[in-house]
């Protein structure tokens, strides 16, 4: 095949995403595979089963009680919750096939970026209400599939493969390689933020954070108490603490649009941001398995021990140094990873850290059980007693302590 000659001009052009021929609207023309278009078929048929399904329930349920006499416990509460989401994720699962039976792979793409974090909540809260079980195999397979129809889908993921497929062309004819490479892959190329908000580019703010995050955490602990060292990881495996990790991705995701306003702007919405999600991962952790991995009482500005005006702050300040400064070095820092390794690099790593997540909430879940006072009574709780033991997870989780009472499970 003839390499056309391609200008440094050229280049710009079609790196910038406006020549015709492979700008994001002409990839948002191509169809989409035929498998997506099945499973597109198959979420349109369980949204539309499963939503009046769950509204009817939900009014039979509201009909035979009094609702005026039900007291709000913490279990009534993520009942409620739970069901909403549910109800949600079923409406969203209609339009999310209708989109792909239609071909809209753009929006089709935005609304699996909305049904990712809907399929957690929903996993999160019946693991808070039941435990771990098979009902999370369906918020599992379902979260892999809509990664996979996310990045397929995404008509800027699929301009980044054409742009470097034509790259590499051009690199092989020796005409102006140089000037055609791709060299900030990632960006978001609209203007309207300073990165792409896709899988790749969040699942490696997800990495970075957690490892330097502990990293911070470890120091700061070690400095503040006379050199102790504490184990402040937050997975089972690895130097990763996923509440900076997940921080990351929400100061990321929010505060993409302001990565050039003014540092007082955004130094409030992350100390407003962090704290937030601070409490509620606080929240979580009690309810679902009893933990208390901090408590803050007695601090100024203290919310319930879950956070305080001294942590808001340090928040404020990470997102600051992390939106004008860490971002630009981070995507930088994404692209040197070898664009023939990208995808079979990060589709790996997932796994590995999905795995190590995993294992670290079964964990959680069968030392949960044993301080219960629950005999191990499955091969897995009893895998999970024999090589995770109660001495094993205080050790591995030092700030931890755990108390059934306080959870919320039915």
């Amino acid at each position: 095949m003839t390499v056309p000659s391609v200008t440094h001009q050229d280049a710009s052009i079609n790196l910038a995403g406006e020549r015709p021929d492979v700008t994001a609207d002409a990839i948002d023309e191509i169809r989409l595979p035929l498998l997506a278009k099945i499973y597109g078929a198959l979420c349109l048929a369980v949204g539309i089963v499963a939503f009046p399904l769950l509204v009817l329930a939900i009014v039979v349920v509201v009909r035979s009680i009094d609702v005026a006499e039900i007291t709000p416990t913490l279990t009534v509460i993520l009942t409620v919750l739970h069901a909403l989401l549910l109800v949600s994720g079923s409406v969203s699962l209609i339009v999310f096939g209708v989109l792909l039976l239609r071909n809209r792979r753009r929006h089709a793409a935005r609304w699996a970026y909305v049904l990712i974090p809907i399929t957690l909540m929903q996993g999160l809260s019946s693991l808070a209400l039941f435990g771990l079980g098979p009902g999370l195999l369906l918020q599992f397979v379902q979260l892999v599939l809509l990664v996979v129809i996310s990045v397929t889908a995404d008509p800027m993921l699929a301009l980044e493969r054409r742009e470097q497929r034509l790259v590499r062309r051009i690199e092989e004819q020796d005409e102006l390689a140089a000037a055609a490479r791709i060299d900030m892959v990632g960006r978001d190329l609209t203007g309207r933020g300073y990165i792409a908000l896709d899988f790749f580019n969040l699942f490696w703010v997800f990495v970075v954070a957690s490892v330097v995050g502990l990293g911070i955490e470890t120091v700061y602990h070690f400095a503040l108490y006379n050199g102790e060292l504490q184990d402040r990881a937050g997975l089972l495996y690895g130097p990763f603490s996923p509440i900076y990790g997940f921080g990351g991705v929400l100061l990321t995701v929010f505060l993409n649009r302001l990565w050039n306003r003014n540092p007082l702007l955004i130094f409030l919405a992350s100390a407003v941001i962090g704290g937030a999600f601070e409490y509620a991962t606080s929240w979580f952790m009690e309810v679902a398995f009893g933990v208390t991995a901090w408590d803050y009482t007695g601090q100024w500005l203290s919310i319930n021990g879950r956070t305080s005006g001294k942590y808001m702050i340090m928040w404020g300040l990470l997102g600051v140094i992390w939106i004008r400064w860490c971002l630009p070095h981070l995507l930088k820092l994404i692209n040197r990873i070898p664009w023939q390794w990208r995808y079979s690099l990060t589709v790996a790593c997932f796994v590995l850290l999905f795995v190590d997540g995993t294992m670290t909430l079964m964990s959680l879940d069968c030392w949960y059980s044993r301080v219960s006072g629950l005999t191990p009574d499955s091969p897995i709780e009893t895998f999970f007693a024999n090589h995770y033991d109660n001495a094993y997870m205080q050790h591995r989780f030092q700030t931890m302590t755990i108390d059934p009472s306080r959870t919320g499970r039915v």
